[in-house]
């Protein structure tokens, strides 16, 4: 009779309590859905490895370093699901050096701008983004064979994970320069205002 007493007192006051804890989920859901909606303007920045393979009058080398970029942009949040933003940031991919040219380095920076359009799914996300990069190309050699700049296509995928005002994010890049290829790996975060 005990154990009966003792296991149905246990139930009653597990009730409440299992009420309580479906009330406490059922009010975090709607956050959860919202919590990747951060609309208006943002700044940020990231970190992580370019690599650059440079061609250009019978100089053909590639090489890695590290990058990073300052970035700002402004979210529309206009569709519930959907992200579109324009974004533009400034870009330094490090410096690349040739094994067949002696004490030849060549850095690349640049500007960039883009429109991004990315899917929210809570506080994680996906998006893409397309744009144009205005670079600058400038090289330590004698000859100077690589000291150029120009305009040219950019690409980007990435995810984000987002918790209220702070996005971490990690993406790829692609940046379809005339006399250089660079893409670029990284990590980083923004802050929307």
């Amino acid at each position: 009779m005990k154990t009966m007493l003792g296991k149905n007192t246990w139930r009653k006051a597990m009730k409440p309590f299992a009420a309580l804890v479906c009330g406490l989920i059922l009010l975090a859901i709607p956050s959860l859905a919202t919590a990747g909606a951060e609309s208006g303007p943002y700044i940020g920045a990231s970190i992580g490895q370019a690599s650059l393979d440079f061609s250009k009058d019978d100089i053909d080398f590639d090489d890695d370093d590290t990058a990073f970029k300052i970035f700002a942009g402004y979210n529309f949040g206009v569709i519930p699901l959907i992200d579109l933003a324009v974004e533009g940031s400034y870009v330094d991919f490090g410096e690349a050096s040739s094994i067949e040219i002696l004490d030849e380095d060549v850095g690349v920076t640049g500007w960039d701008v883009f429109g991004v359009a990315g899917l929210k799914l809570g506080p994680f996300g996906l998006f893409a983004k397309v744009g144009w990069i205005f670079w600058d190309s400038e090289s330590d050699a004698v000859q100077r064979v690589l000291d150029d700049s120009g305009g040219d296509m950019a690409y980007g995928i990435g995810l984000r994970f987002q918790i209220g005002s702070l996005a971490l994010r990690a993406e790829y890049e692609l940046f379809d320069i005339d006399i250089v290829d660079v893409g670029y790996y990284s990590v980083g975060a923004a802050w929307t205002f």
